[in-house]
């Protein structure tokens, strides 16, 4: 399995490449869309300003084109940190803007009650549904995150992990082939890999 990971000058795919590495898989960097067409998998990471981010992925020509390949033709997909955000229907980073659109919901502004500081910085635990057995393993383990925005998803069935901030915050999605979440599992050690892969796993084998 051939893995596009999508480079759109928002940060963090040499690390997301060193990790599948390790993984045993094999995977690009491109935003090339012969390319990306050929991949069995798109995964899209990211960090900065959902602004500046689809504003890139609108200049590269990719918005279209990720939109059919992930909706249309079903490709299996990974969003991750800003990567997740901009599925949403809109952001709000640094104002109002349309997203890709694939997950109903917009991306707000965490706004702490008791003094909890912006952004969400560090390690923290996510909790999952223990009836659901794709994720009821990584119940109550750690992930390393760092975002001042989070996803107010519409539809609750779409969140498959949360994370707890000072209020409950989405941490992870997924919508048949479409999976996202806001911490770095590339960034989170042995968990954030076994989570890779079992993702990974389910479209092919190493």
């Amino acid at each position: 399995m051939v893995i596009a990971i999508v480079k759109y000058g928002m940060g963090n795919v040499a690390s997301v490449q060193k990790v599948l590495k390790k993984l045993g898989y094999q995977s690009i960097i491109t935003n090339d869309q012969d390319e990306l067409k050929k991949a069995d998998f798109i995964l899209l990471p990211g960090v900065g300003s959902f602004k500046k981010g689809m504003e890139n992925l609108n200049e590269l020509g990719l918005v279209e084109f990720l939109t059919n390949e992930v909706l249309v033709n079903k490709k299996p997909f990974l969003g991750i940190c800003l990567g997740m955000q901009l599925i949403a229907s809109y952001g709000n980073e640094p104002e109002h803007i349309k997203g890709l659109g694939w997950i109903e919901g917009d991306v707000i502004k965490i706004v702490p009650k008791n003094g909890h500081r912006v952004p969400h910085l560090g390690w923290n635990t996510i909790k999952t549904d223990v009836s659901d057995a794709f994720y009821s393993e990584f119940d109550n383990l750690d992930y390393y995150f760092i975002h001042s925005y989070h996803f107010n998803a519409k539809n609750p069935k779409d969140v498959t992990m949360w994370v707890n901030y000072d209020g409950e915050l989405v941490a992870g999605l997924q919508k048949d082939n479409m999976y996202a979440m806001q911490f770095h599992p590339e960034k989170s050690q042995d968990e954030g890999m076994i989570l890779l892969r079992k993702i990974l796993e389910k479209y092919a084998k190493v």
